[in-house]
């Protein structure tokens, strides 16, 4: 090791740990993600917009394939899947469909969701509304919970030549135990159930009007 490496090797050290740090904050806040976007242009900054009306002429359109993926941590006892596999919608079409879970153990118990959609240079012309993930989500104790989850791909989707060969998309979540919390975050927890009905309810009602959002950079 030289002299002038051995110099510099608190400032490496620092900069390794400010790193490290910001980048296990931004993992798990929401808040601080979507900040961390906006300052570096990483993941792209929020995009939100509502669904465009469907015109006749938009019959037309290209049919995409859209599959849903799950996955659950190790350390969390729940059941958590897809109601349906995949279904099929053409470009700007909104739709609905749902998830479900159900806490297997006799314990109240809180996860998080993250997502990602692949093929990633489809990702941002991927646009759903602010559901289950990137928020702490409580169980009780063999509770169930059916989420409902409305998407689109967006129009420009069809302007982008990278897209030509993209005929299935693929919307994953995984949710993570939140081992270690109080009793108060526990409490604080969204109610993943009751939670999931309002926001169906709220969907449901006529002249409702879903926002939807994506952080996906775009060229």
């Amino acid at each position: 090791m030289t002299e002038k490496f051995r110099r510099h090797l608190p400032v490496v050290g620092l900069i390794v740990f400010l790193v490290g740090g910001m980048t296990g904050l931004v993992a798990y806040s929401p808040t601080l993600y979507r900040m961390f976007c906006a300052v570096t242009g990483f993941g792209g900054t929020v995009r939100s917009g509502v669904a465009p009306e469907q015109t006749s002429q938009d019959q037309a359109l290209p049919l995409v394939t859209v599959r849903f993926d799950s996955n659950v941590d190790s350390g969390l006892d729940w059941d958590f899947g897809p109601e349906e596999r995949e279904v099929r919608v053409r470009i700007g079409e909104s739709k609905k469909i749902y998830y479900f879970a159900k806490n297997n153990s006799d314990k109240t118990i809180v996860g998080r969701a993250v997502f990602n959609v692949t093929p990633y240079k489809a990702a941002p012309y991927f646009f759903k509304i602010e559901c289950f993930c990137f928020t702490e989500e409580r169980l009780g104790p063999g509770e169930e919970a059916r989420m409902p989850v409305v998407f689109y791909i967006d129009k420009q989707f069809l302007k982008d030549p990278e897209m030509e060969d993209v005929t299935r998309v693929t919307l994953s979540y995984t949710f993570f135990a939140q081992d270690d919390l109080s009793a108060e975050a526990v409490e604080a927890a969204r109610d993943l159930k009751g939670g999931s009905v309002a926001l169906d309810e709220a969907l449901g009602q006529e002249g409702a009007e879903a926002v939807f959002d994506n952080d996906a950079p775009r060229k």
